[in-house]
């Protein structure tokens, strides 16, 4: 498939049913290069596109979109919108049953529940354990990720239900990869928190104490981008592999050739 590297707009589009879009483009590497824009993209789920956010996506010339979420969620949501000539894959990043109680309580739970289980910093300290539990565990997914955008799946989306958190992750690595400096991948991860980005917070009961400040401020550990989440995901790599560099090679499986043409899709001609 032939794909036309599309003119990128100079301001951000105003999608009205996909949140936390934006593409990567401009991020620098530390030998000085640039992300090529038009290339990679990140957003949340896109099953609420409109018909007009659709026609934007589709005339980005992507060539993948990559689905982080898992069943519970794509049950929850639905599923993205078709966009013509685009490849859709699905790769779970999350075991649907790994904290669906938690995240049922979340929705539905009182007050005396949610403190219990995210007072005294708990929310964060989840947060924290699964970020370093994608980069540990999930392994074989994210090899497969930068396998597939070396060989042939750019331009590239990429999401998961908000777009931070399991889609933040991949977009990390995939810098990571390309050899973009920790401080811009921090800043641009850090953008999901501008307040046209958030995740919009969805509870059983959305009355005005199911949604009380306390229940807020309970529950903003689990919606916020926080660089104390990113840097666990860091201090994962160092820690089990002892370098970024042998986490690529040994954790992901991705050999010189293909981080170079990884490079040459993503980057700029320097």
């Amino acid at each position: 498939m032939t794909q036309q590297t599309p003119q990128v707009p100079s301001t951000e589009p105003e999608l009205t049913g996909v949140r936390n879009f934006r593409d990567v483009g401009g991020l620098p590497t530390a030998d000085g290069r640039r992300v090529r824009y038009g290339r990679l993209f990140r957003s949340g789920h896109l099953a609420h596109a409109t018909e007009t956010d659709a026609t934007f996506l589709a005339s980005l010339g992507l060539h993948t979109i990559f689905d982080f979420r898992n069943a519970a969620d794509q049950k929850l949501e639905g599923p993205d919108v078709e966009l013509p000539g685009v490849r859709n894959v699905n790769i779970p990043l999350s075991d649907p049953a790994d904290g669906a109680e938690f995240w049922k309580m979340v929705r539905d739970g009182d007050l005396d529940q949610l403190r219990a289980a995210l007072a005294d910093d708990k929310a964060a300290g989840r947060m924290t354990e699964s970020y370093r539990m994608i980069i540990t565990q999930r392994t074989a997914e994210h090899s497969r990720v930068l396998h597939a955008l070396a060989e042939d799946s750019v331009p590239a989306l990429m999401h998961c239900a908000a777009g931070k958190d399991r889609a933040g992750l991949s977009i990390a690595v995939t810098l990571l990869a390309i050899g973009v400096e920790r401080d811009a991948i921090e800043a641009d991860y850090l953008e999901s928190n501008a307040t046209h980005r958030r995740y919009k917070v969805q509870r059983g009961d959305n009355s005005a104490a199911a949604m009380s400040p306390e229940v807020m401020e309970l529950l903003s550990p689990l919606f916020d981008a926080r660089a104390e989440y990113l840097a666990a995901a860091f201090a994962a790599i160092d820690e089990t592999w002892g370098s970024a560099d042998r986490y690529l090679a040994e954790g992901l499986g991705l050999t010189p050739e293909t981080l170079e043409r990884l490079r040459e899709r993503l980057l700029d001609a320097g």
